[in-house]
């Protein structure tokens, strides 16, 4: 570690580089911590796991006891043996007691992108409630047709104030926090929506997965989806680094600018008796251009594309908006070009995931890695080659959820044995930061 700050002081290694191993380093040293401990107050299943946007201290968690937490996680409320271990107990509780709670099972419990004054909720109760932190109180209903599975906000959006609202109902719903009403119901999957998710690049693009195994990219200011992903279409591998296509290109145009110019094919003449060729506007074109410029999501062959072999079980875009990663009822996970909406081929290794209700996936902030509750256990997979980084065991039922804070480097699950474990890097300062397969990251971050 001394080492490598030297050669930062030094000007030998990048800021991006510097940072991008530290972290990396940091996030290779995870483990269950023997210093920070989160004391549950639920009595079920933990649903729903999510650190505000904002400051990044308050731990938001939703559970199937119908109950809703919120904790610091940065400030302790208490410590045990002898001062060692910081215990983080909820700052406040809102169960099925309270007047306007949930009655059933809470399975998504999201904050306000803006700040810590609201969060909001979802539940098997078929309904969204929009809730005031400060009072704990309902400002906001919304009636849903069936089963919540999943809620999502756009961390972007300054245009528009949207819920985004997956149930067992075909129809994904928008509901407006400034209107109080539902103001879009999107139309095209033939089941239940089990995941969503926002776009981190546009405040307009939302992305919805399926029991139909099918997902769906949406610009809420148009009808119909205009993306549906599948599997058979695929590209191997990333893209590559924006520098190195613009070298590429360069080359290409200077090998072009000095090899032979070739002779100009002579220009059919037009009715008019001139060489001009017509503008294709106006013109009517053929057949085939035809279903190229239709709506993708229209077509019938791509509109029964699907993702998966199953259910859609989980989503989670990458910060840098590029890819989307999923996860599905056949133990598969996938990742997505979203520029070209083709599988990246990834060989993700061998797991075994839920296949009854969503699970949660959480990123870094790089990407370089993912993690994904695989049953009782979460394990962390290098993004570009699909292998294990890191497992973690600590649960002793199946885990539900995972949220990584990038401010903190710490990992935070939750699963049905109703505990919420934390993952923290480990306190040992090493002489030196190797460049290991999770450090190799500065051809596409710098």
């Amino acid at each position: 570690m001394w080492k490598e700050i030297g050669g930062r002081e030094a000007g030998q290694i990048r800021p991006n580089s510097f940072a991008n191993r530290v972290k990396s380093h940091r996030l290779s040293t995870l483990q269950l911590s023997n210093y920070k401990e989160i004391v549950s107050p639920h009595k079920g299943s933990i649903n729903s796991l999510q650190v505000d946007l904002t400051e990044e201290r308050y731990l938001l968690s939703g559970a199937s006891d119908s109950s809703v937490a919120v904790y610091d996680v940065q400030r302790a409320t208490d410590y045990e043996g002898g001062g060692h271990i910081a215990k983080h107990r909820s700052v406040f509780v809102v169960d099925k007691q309270h007047e306007h709670g949930h009655k059933y099972a809470i399975s998504s419990a999201i904050w306000y992108p803006v700040d810590t004054g609201l969060f909001v909720t979802g539940s098997y109760d078929h309904y969204v409630k929009v809730w005031d932190t400060n009072c704990t109180r309902v400002v906001m209903n919304f009636k849903m047709p069936g089963k919540v599975y999943r809620t999502a906000m756009s961390p972007l959006a300054a245009s528009h104030m949207l819920i985004a609202a997956g149930t067992e109902d075909v129809q994904v719903r928008l509901c407006d926090i400034a209107s109080g009403a539902i103001s879009q119901t999107l139309s095209g999957h033939r089941d239940g929506i089990m995941t969503v998710e926002w776009s981190t690049s546009s405040e307009w693009i939302l992305v919805t997965g399926g029991c139909d195994g099918a997902i769906r990219f949406w610009d809420i200011r148009r009808a119909g989806c205009f993306r549906v992903l599948d599997q058979s279409q695929s590209q191997l591998g990333r893209r590559p680094p924006l520098l190195k296509r613009k070298v590429s290109i360069s080359k290409s145009l200077s090998a072009g600018q000095n090899s032979s110019v070739k002779p100009r094919a002579p220009q059919k003449k037009s009715a008019n008796g001139n060489g001009v060729r017509q503008s294709s506007v106006g013109r009517i074109p053929a057949k085939g251009s035809v279903r190229q410029r239709l709506h993708p999501g229209m077509l019938s062959s791509q509109d029964r594309a699907t993702a998966h072999y199953g259910a859609v079980t989980g989503l989670k875009v990458t910060e840098n908006g590029m890819y989307l990663l999923s996860a599905g009822s056949d133990s598969r996970i996938r990742l997505w070009d979203v520029e070209s909406g083709r599988n990246t081929l990834v060989n993700f290794e061998t797991v075994r995931l839920q296949t009854s209700k969503p699970i949660q996936l959480a990123t870094t902030q790089d990407p370089a890695v993912v993690f994904v509750p695989c049953m009782t256990a979460v394990k962390a997979f290098d993004i570009w080659s699909g292998k294990t980084c890191l497992t973690f065991r600590g649960h002793y039922e199946y885990v539900n959820c995972c949220c990584f804070s990038s401010q903190d480097q710490e990992l935070y699950t939750g699963g049905n044995d109703r505990q919420i474990l934390v993952w923290c890097p480990s306190r040992h300062i090493s002489d030196g930061v190797d460049a290991g397969p999770m450090q190799d990251q500065d051809n596409w971050s710098d």
